[in-house]
This record gives structure tokens, C-alpha cells and sequence, in this order.
């Protein structure tokens, strides 16, 4: 009962235990549960859920434990939940143990007798107990996320060798687990100590054995810090999965079976979800005679029930959404995974839009407002951006100051509380973004035309103004309800010319159309003020100790008839977007102290817990061993030895970007939350822009959050009547609001990572400078320079005579001896350790969606 043909099941190589077959095989921790199923008689797999009451006291007496599961995308028998005092993870090993519950879900689990806990090798060869995170270093601290290509797991395991040669580039292949094997030094925790597994050369000859020696290390004899709590999943609090997945149909195996005259097999592409079984009446007519026909078709698959005595779910097949490997059946597919809505907005809804178009602003309106339509007010966004959120301002006053204006559409007023129109924002919660389209969060007639501050259009906006001195000093600042008309939309692009070319006149064919109302002279000289007082606001800000990450982010060029990737290239983050990003941060910084002096207990704002405690000691451990001097006492001081610790040599900006890549991985998600729900101010920080007060205010069309915060602005000011929301209620929302943020960025990075897998296909293959990220003892992972992608490389996938590690001093070192090519030649060795310059070939694997990273053969002459 492998995976789709297309897939290869490693148990058909010999493995122990494949990535391919969901089944409830007991792994160390499961062996205790003695449950193992027996063919003949039904007998339960899986321990019953313990009851509500039971759960709710066990967990008010500490017996218990709840928080988010996170199972190894690598390793699917593997999974955590983050402990509550900040220490390591709770490891849940194996399926049994999990009980049902998926990625995601948030559960109660009850630990395990100490015997049972895992034991941590001193030798530091078994660190990376938390692989599989969720870290999502927040976009206030960096420009975007990129796709992290890693592989996870024992480099040991088998499973992990054959996947990392036919399977590494799974839908879920860990991009959204940045805490991924660094070192030997943070590596995985072997899952089964009485297996010890040996990969030798390329397909790999794997030989198991037994290891009957008596265990030395009994846990009940270790202190606490040598080991690692293991638990059990008791109850699932919420199905916070989608119970979507996408995969593939077959005919099960036994043609003599009852089953096999009714049901199907569903494979999910994504090895954490089970298999499961679905009704043969709800696949195609002809799949039974001619099951090879659809042996490469999508199709999305909902899970209906899970039950205790069987190692499969059942559920309903929603649809086939076309061949594997295309556009937009896998598009559909991961919008389906991820429970976002891409349907056609409601009746109900639309009916909230104003319905005599043109429309028009009221007199009465106008009189309500400060009218801004004389102004010298403008857009700054990418070149194919139609949801346009804000515009800027800068006047230079009589004294020598600035009357500095940030503009923010007013969805609020076409968004009413409690409206059809509201009640599907809130769910949608936010627009999402991928390589070739949108999905919005409110219809188009308001994010793309009545809220868009479209140039020459008069438009509803809500301010906040400042008067400025050139060096950013804030003399006065004013909230309010206003009109503007913008003079022109500049992209980015536009500019970043008029910064870098300040004396040079510019012809009306190079900009798009500009109102006659204003020169281009004016507002080149607005831009310009602006970057001014921008770079004094930054350079306070990173004195004052904030911190960015800047991750690369991948672009493409699409074929306009078929959509087909074309080129791609690493996205340029520049003084223009800086100018953007500076007084963006400071709007939103401003209506953080405003609604919460208003309102204490109902503000809705964004927090940035500090990094986790373990992970950044591992992580400042690694600085050690590979001799970086790290200051981690504060986001300040990363920042600052992030930004020096290099030279101006021309591979300073790729270390730069692997220990950037590092240090986002101890870092925690930044988090809507009601200010009415936390007692304790000091956790409202936000540690990244290292500031007491922050929220969403500059992206209403976009962010369903920022509409909650407009509504509370707009009652601080007496524009409106107090917001009808209890603080439980905006507190709800907030959570929702996370977890679609969450869900929208995974399914930004999963389209990527779709367009650079066809462009691999399409284009490739591809060649690039890459530097070594991480060292294993069979395996290195690389950051791919050109694509800013991570691969890991195998040792047994190259033409190698043999490879050895070794530590040098504390440094994890590879030495990788090439097979000659001429007989008489001796083989050439390469070392690799951190930071090490390689050249790469990425290359398509000929199935779907795959592609593997091959390290170029070094030259032979000296």
C-alpha cells in the first residue's frame, strides 16, 4: 500500500520504517502501549480520548498539558509540543502515541513515566530535539520570508537518504520549520535506539541490526537536563487542521477483500495526514477498470472520521483538480490544504457594497472630514499592486519642518460592524498572495476600486499627520477622518530613481500619468524629503535596538498566454521600500498608543515574544564552535553583530545571509492580541522593533485586523460609536486572525516553491554559487546564492570513493573524496565545513514538483 506510483516507497528499498506508508507500526514509544493491531479480530489501535471534565481538571491540577502539535514533516512518526516553562519540547513518539491528531491541531497530552523520557547524548550528537518549529520570524523584522528547502531527520535513517534522493521536495518538506539541522551539534534525536542503520554508496546497500547490548543509559538515573519529557496526545482541544490534503487514488491491495469492492485507497502527498479510505462511488466511473489512468491526477481528499481500531481515517474525495505537477491543480490544491476560501463572495455580502456606481462621496461626508484633495499626497507600490492601501505626504513648512502624512484607506466605512460583508472578512481574515494571482479578502469593487487610493480618484482615507524636523524629531501628531485625491501612483521602481538620481529632471514619459494639479519637480521633492527624514527614522530605530532580518525572497517573471515561470530572481530590497517600511512602522506605532490609551482593556495589538530560550542556546553554542562572536543579550545587539562581524569581501553577503537564515530560527511569531486579556504590559513588547506598543493600522484592504483597529481609532476620536466587540470576542478574533496569517504565508511559500520547481523543470538545469549552511556526518545543507533556496546534499548521492567526518576543535567538518575521472589520477578530496563556497546543479527528478541539489566536481588543478 505505497504512495502514488510516482512516489517510491522505501519500504520496496529495504528500509525499516518508510516515508511512504502511513501505518501505525509501534516505534520505541509506542512499543509500551502493547496495542499493536492483530490481523482477524478488531482491536483498538489508539486509547480513547479522555472525557471534557477529566481533561479540563487534569489540566487545572498541571497533570496536563496542552499546546499546537508539530510533527516532523520529514519523519511523520516523530512530533513536539512546545513546553510551557520555555524549555525543550515534549516529544510525542510515534503514531500511536499522537492519537489522530494532525499538524497543527491544539492537544492535551499526559506525560510519560520518566523510564520513558529520551535520553540526550552528552556528546551534544543528538540535538535537534525541536526540528520541527513553526518559526516565523515576523514581517515587521524582515522583508519576506523565503521558501527553506531542508530535509529533516537522523541523517542516518534510511528514510531519510531515499527521500532526500526521490522525495526532497515535498509540498511539506519543512519550509515553515526553520529550526532545521544545523550541525551535527543540533541534530536530530535518533528516533529508535535499537536500530542502528548504515548507508553505504549511491541507492544504498542498508544493512539493520539488532543491538541487544543492555541499555547504560536508564533515564530514571539522569538528571532532567540529560533528557527529554516524552508525552502522549489524551484529547484534540481543536482541529485547527483542515482535515483538506491533496493526493492520489489506487485500488487496494487485496482484490478479495469486502473493502476492495468499496472503498479506495488516498494517499496524501503530505506524509503527516494518514492514509485514508474513500467510497469507490465518489471516484470516477472508469477508475475501478482503468485505475492507471489516474495514477498521476490530484485530487483533495476531506477526512471525516478517524477511528480507534483502524491505522486509517475515512473520508470523502472533494474533487480532482487535475495532473500533479501543473499549475493550478496544485495551486488549487494547497489553497484547499490550508482551508482558504477562494470562492465567490456571497449574495448576502455583495449586497453591503454601495449600489449606485459611479459612486460618489456625499456632501454630508465631506463635511465630516478634513479635506487633503489639494495635497501633494501619493502611492509607493510594486508595479502590479491594485489594493492600494496608503499614500504619504511631505510638506516643507515656513520654519524649516515637514508636515509628514501617511494616508490609509478607510474600509471601515464600507465595512460595517456586524454586517454580512464583515462576517466574511472576519473569516477570511486576510488577502493571500500567491506567485500568480490574489485572493482577497474583501470583493473587488472595494480592493481594487471604491478603497484603492487609485490616482486622480477621490478617496476616503484615515490620516495620521506629523510635524516633522529634517531629523524625524515628531513636534506634533493628529488622528483623523479625511478625503484625498492622489497625484500619481510611483511604483518602487519610480522611486528608487528619483533617490538615486535627485538632480535629474524627469520626463513625464518615464513616470506613469501625474495630475496637472501638481509638477513631477514637486513630487520628486516630496520623495526626496521623505527619504531624508526615513534614514534619520531607521538609524534611530537600529540605536535604539531594534532588529531585521532580511531573508532573500525569490521573484518571478510569468509567461503572460500561459503563466509559465520565465525567469526568476532574488527581490530587491531597497532605499525605496525602506522610505515605505519607516514611516509605515511609525503610523502603526502611533495608533498602538492611541487606541490603547483609550481603550485598555479592548485594544487590539501585536506582541513579539523574545526568542525561545533553547533554541537560542543552541544556537549561540554553534556561534562558538565555529568561532562568531555573537552578542545575543538583546535584538539591538544581534542586529549590530549581524552587521558587523563581516568584511567588505565578496562573500561577506552570503555569510551574512546563512547566519541571518540561523538567527531566524530561534525566533517566535509576532501575535494579534486584546490588550484586555493580558495583565501583565511588559508582554505586550515587541521585541523585534523593540518598542512597548505596536499593531496593524496601514493595511486595511488586506488585513482584517486592521479594519478592528481603524474601528477603535475612529471611536478614540468621537468619528463613531464605541466598537461592539467585548474584549473575549476581539481576543477570538485575534487567534483567527493568527492562525490565517500563519496559514497565508505557508501557502505563499508553497507557491514559490510550485513556480521554482516548474521553473527548475522548465529551465533547468540550473547552476549557482552556494554556501554551506550546516555540516552532518553524511550530509551538508547549502543556501543556493542565486535562488536563495536551501537544499541538502547527500553524501551518498555523489560519485564519491568515500567521505569522512570529523571535528576540528569544535567544528563539524566533511571531507569528501571524488572519485577520480581518469583512472590513473588520484581522487581529488574537498572539505566542506560551515560557511565553505561550492557551486551546485539543480536538477528536475522527473517526478512532479521534484528536485534535487548536485554538488559540481571541484577542479583537480591546484
Amino acid at each position: 500500500m505505497n504512495h502514488s506510483d510516482s512516489r517510491i516507497n522505501p519500504r520496496q528499498l529495504g528500509t525499516p520504517r518508510g516515508g511512504g506508508a502511513y501505518v501505525a507500526v509501534p516505534t520505541s514509544g509506542d512499543k509500551k502501549n502493547r496495542n499493536k493491531p492483530t490481523r482477524g479480530r478488531k482491536k483498538c489501535i489508539f486509547e480513547a480520548y479522555m472525557s471534557k471534565e477529566d481533561v479540563s481538571a487534569g489540566l487545572k491540577r498541571g497533570e496536563l498539558i496542552q499546546g499546537p502539535l508539530r510533527i516532523n514533516p520529514k519523519k511523520y512518526h516523530e512530533a513536539f509540543i512546545p513546553s510551557p516553562d520555555g524549555t525543550r519540547d515534549i516529544f510525542i513518539d510515534g503514531v500511536v502515541a499522537r492519537n489522530r491528531a494532525l499538524n497543527g491541531d491544539i492537544v492535551v497530552v499526559k506525560l510519560l513515566p520518566k523510564e520513558q523520557w529520551k535520553v540526550i547524548k552528552p556528546d551534544g550528537s543528538d540535538k535537534e530535539t525541536e526540528a520541527t518549529h513553526e518559526s516565523d520570524v515576523p514581517e515587521d523584522m524582515l522583508g519576506t520570508c523565503i521558501p527553506q528547502e531542508t530535509a529533516k531527520g537522523d541523517d542516518k535513517s534510511p528514510d531519510v537518504i531515499i527521500e532526500a534522493q526521490f522525495d526532497d521536495n515535498d509540498a511539506e518538506h519543512g519550509q515553515d520549520h526553520l529550526q532545521d539541522t544545523l550541525t551535527d551539534d543540533i541534530k536530530k534525536l535518533s528516533l529508535d535506539t535499537s536500530e542502528k542503520v548504515n548507508a553505504v554508496g549511491i541507492g544504498g546497500i542498508y544493512k539493520t541490526k539488532q543491538d541487544d547490548a543492555p541499555k547504560l543509559n536508564d533515564p530514571r538515573l539522569l538528571p532532567d537536563t540529560s533528557l527529554q519529557r516524552t508525552a502522549k496526545v489524551v484529547y484534540i482541544l481543536e482541529k485547527k487542521h483542515s482535515r483538506a490534503a491533496t493526493g492520489f487514488i489506487k485500488l487496494l491491495a487485496d482484490k478479495n477483500s469486502e473493502l476492495f469492492k468499496r472503498c479506495a485507497m488516498f494517499s496524501p502527498v503530505d506524509h503527516r495526514v494518514p492514509r485514508v479510505y474513500v467510497s469507490l462511488a465518489d471516484c470516477p466511473l472508469d477508475f475501478v477498470t482503468r485505475p492507471e489512468d489516474y495514477s498521476n491526477m490530484l485530487f483533495i481528499c476531506r477526512i471525516v472520521d478517524w477511528k480507534e481500531d483502524s491505522n486509517f481515517a475515512t473520508g470523502q474525495l472533494a474533487k480532482s483538480l487535475g495532473q500533479a505537477g501543473e499549475i493550478e491543480p496544485e495551486t488549487e490544491g494547497i489553497l484547499m490544504e490550508y482551508g482558504v476560501d477562494f470562492s465567490d463572495f456571497p449574495p448576502g455580502a455583495l449586497e453591503c457594497l454601495p449600489q449606485n456606481l459611479p459612486w460618489v462621496i456625499s456632501q454630508e461626508e465631506m463635511a465630516r472630514r478634513r479635506d487633503l484633495r489639494k495635497e501633494c499626497i501619493f502611492t509607493i507600490d510594486p508595479s502590479t499592486a491594485k489594493d492600494l492601501d496608503d499614500a504619504l505626504s511631505c510638506k516643507q513648512l515656513p520654519d524649516g519642518n515637514f508636515e509628514v502624512g501617511v494616508h490609509i484607506a478607510d474600509v471601515s466605512f464600507f465595512v460595517l460592524e456586524e454586517t454580512e460583508l464583515d462576517k466574511v472578512a472576519s473569516e477570511r481574515a486576510t488577502s493571500v498572495y500567491l506567485v500568480q494571482k490574489v485572493i482577497p479578502m474583501l470583493p473587488k469593487l472595494l480592493c481594487e476600486e471604491l478603497c484603492s487610493l487609485n490616482p486622480m480618484r477621490d478617496r476616503l482615507t484615515f490620516s495620521v499627520m506629523w510635524k516633522m524636523t529634517p531629523e524625524g524629531k515628531i513636534l506634533d501628531e493628529w488622528f483623523g477622518r479625511t478625503v484625498i485625491c492622489s497625484c500619481v501612483k510611483l511604483s518602487y521602481d519610480h522611486a528608487q530613481s528619483m533617490i538615486e538620481s535627485p538632480g535629474k529632471v524627469f520626463s513625464p514619459e518615464e513616470l506613469p500619468p501625474v495630475s496637472p494639479q501638481h509638477s513631477i519637480a514637486e513630487i520628486q521633492q516630496a520623495v526626496l524629503n521623505l527619504h531624508q527624514i526615513a534614514q534619520h527614522l531607521r538609524k534611530q530605530r537600529f540605536v535604539g535596538g531594534a532588529l531585521r532580518l532580511d531573508q532573500l525572497k525569490l521573484s518571478f517573471t510569468l509567461d503572460q498566454e500561459s503563466g509559465m515561470p520565465q525567469g526568476c530572481y532574488i527581490y530587491q530590497y531597497r532605499d525605496s521600500n525602506k522610505l515605505v517600511e519607516e514611516f509605515m512602522l511609525l503610523a502603526n506605532m502611533a495608533v498602538a498608543h492611541q487606541i490603547y490609551r483609550s481603550f485598555p482593556k479592548q485594544a487590539l495589538l501585536r506582541r513579539h515574544p523574545p526568542p525561545q530560550t533553547k533554541l537560542l542556546k543552541d544556537l549561540m553554542e554553534f556561534c562558538n564552535q565555529v568561532g562568531l562572536d555573537i552578542d545575543f543579550s538583546s535584538a539591538g545587539t544581534l542586529h549590530k553583530s549581524l552587521n558587523e562581524i563581516f568584511g567588505p569581501d565578496k562573500y561577506s553577503e552570503a555569510r551574512k545571509e546563512v547566519l541571518t537564515n540561523m538567527f531566524s530560527r530561534p525566533m517566535q511569531m509576532a501575535l494579534y492580541f486584546c490588550t484586555g486579556v493580558l495583565e501583565n504590559e511588559t508582554l505586550f513588547r515587541h521585541y523585534a522593533l523593540n518598542v512597548p506598543f505596536y499593531t496593524h493600522f496601514t493595511s486595511p484592504i488586506r488585513r482584517y485586523a486592521d479594519v478592528i483597529v481603524h474601528r477603535l481609532l475612529s471611536a478614540s476620536l468621537g468619528a463613531s460609536s464605541p466598537i461592539k466587540m467585548e474584549k473575549e470576542a476581539i481576543q477570538k478574533q485575534a487567534d483567527h486572525c493568527n492562525d490565517r496569517k500563519m496559514a497565508s504565508k505557508r501557502v505563499q511559500e508553497l507557491s514559490a516553491d510550485l513556480f521554482f520547481s516548474i521553473f527548475v523543470r522548465e529551465c533547468g538545469p540550473l547552476e549557482s554559487e552556494a554556501m554551506v549552511m550546516g555540516v552532518l556526518n553524511e550530509a551538508f545543507d547549502v543556501l543556493v546564492l542565486k535562488f536563495g533556496v536551501q537544499k541538502r546534499i547527500y553524501c551518498n548521492a555523489l560519485p564519491l570513493v568515500g567521505f569522512h567526518f570529523q571535528k576540528v576543535g569544535r567544528k563539524p567538518e566533511l571531507t569528501l573524496m571524488w572519485e577520480p575521472e581518469k583512472l590513473e589520477q588520484e581522487s581529488v578530496p574537498q572539505v566542506i565545513t560551515i560557511f565553505t563556497l561550492v557551486e551546485v546543479v539543480l536538477t528536475s527528478d522527473g517526478v512532479p514538483l521534484k528536485y534535487s541539489a548536485l554538488l559540481k566536481r571541484p577542479s583537480s588543478e591546484k
